[in-house]
């Protein structure tokens, strides 16, 4: 459906500087393909150089009519509003965009398809790509994982959006560069659209959760290293994911990510994140069990320090390596190096 030479417009009314619109900072940060722009009304005329670290020149517009004069062909809509529902005040836009022949990305609980598949002009060139969508009804996971003998390295968090996917890719990213035998099994819907591949963790059944991590992670067997997405957190009360994607990885290392300032979850605010070292363990036990699965050690903390100072930034990474014992590092303030070059020692 997507590919690298289709011009990608998203849509972010809203929610360029939330916490809600990762999917399109993500988009636009990682996606191959030429963004043509990125439309919210409030930051019209801006760069999104100045919302986000990149260096690509993607311009805010303030409508869809704009980004398809200069060539739109796909929309993504990249905004993730709690519980996955798209909002009815999108309808328009939805419906201006099949109008206009684009095609769209949707990577929603709520599906495009069943209700707007009718509004495709071109059914040759234009279509809806429900990313939340299983693939495939996997056989209940049996721990064949286990016996791989590549490094299988899971992203795990203190919460929800502390930056698993963009550690992960990263790091995907410096692996390449070092010309390592990687793969990257993504697990949500921004991984999915970036990669082309993955399983969307969250749209499986809770019994199929497991199978379909090990079969996708067995599928990239040859690999030298296998980088899992983290999806959820073992701290948020409405998160169920990472136990499957321990039993269906069988990591052998860990990279906890979490976000510098918090003390608390995002919501809800009351849960306190305990000691890091206390969670680091609780992690390790997770997916060890006792020695039943492979040893598995945290082997580096990504903590997204986007909120902090310089001098508070360098302050707290200091700090918590003092703590914890291990590598540090921001990696998009400052880079993945650190813990890539600890993957590879270990």
């Amino acid at each position: 459906m997507l590919n690298s030479h289709h011009k990608i417009v998203v849509y972010m009314e809203g929610h360029i500087d939330s916490d809600y619109g990762k999917m399109g900072t993500g988009v636009v940060r990682y996606l191959k393909n030429p963004i043509v722009a990125v439309i919210d009304q409030a930051f019209a005329g801006r760069q999104m150089s100045e919302f986000i670290d990149t260096t690509k020149q993607v311009p805010i517009l303030s409508s869809l009519k704009e980004a398809i004069s200069k060539g739109a062909e796909v929309l993504v809509l990249g905004i993730a509003p709690s519980g996955g529902r798209i909002p009815e005040s999108w309808n328009a836009v939805i419906e201006e965009a099949l109008e206009n022949g684009l095609s769209i990305v949707n990577g929603l609980h709520d599906l495009l398809q069943p209700k707007w598949r009718s509004k495709i002009k071109n059914p040759s060139q234009q279509w809806i790509w429900d990313v939340r969508v299983p693939q495939f009804v996997p056989p209940i996971a049996t721990g064949k994982a286990a016996n791989l003998n590549n490094k299988r390295v899971l992203f795990v968090g203190t919460d929800m959006a502390v930056g698993k996917m963009t550690a992960g890719l990263e790091l995907y990213s410096w692996l390449q560069k070092q010309k390592v035998n990687t793969g990257f099994v993504a697990t949500g819907q921004i991984g999915i659209t970036i990669t082309g591949n993955g399983i969307p963790l969250d749209a499986f059944k809770v019994d199929h959760a497991c199978g379909a991590v090990e079969q996708v992670v067995l599928e990239q067997s040859e690999k030298e290293i296998v980088l899992v997405e983290g999806q959820g957190s073992l701290l948020h009360p409405g998160s169920t994911a990472t136990l499957p994607l321990m039993r269906g990885s069988c990591p052998t290392h860990l990279i906890l990510c979490l976000r510098a300032e918090k003390t608390s979850l995002r919501s809800p605010e009351h849960i306190h994140i305990p000691d890091l070292n206390d969670f680091i363990a609780l992690n390790e036990s997770l997916a060890t069990v006792v020695g039943t699965f492979p040893s598995a050690k945290v082997i580096g903390i990504a903590a997204n320090t986007s909120t902090l100072s310089e001098k508070d930034a360098q302050t707290y990474l200091k700090m918590t390596r003092q703590k914890t014992g291990l590598v540090v590092t921001d990696p998009v303030r400052y880079s993945i190096d650190p813990i890539g070059e600890k993957l590879l020692s270990v």
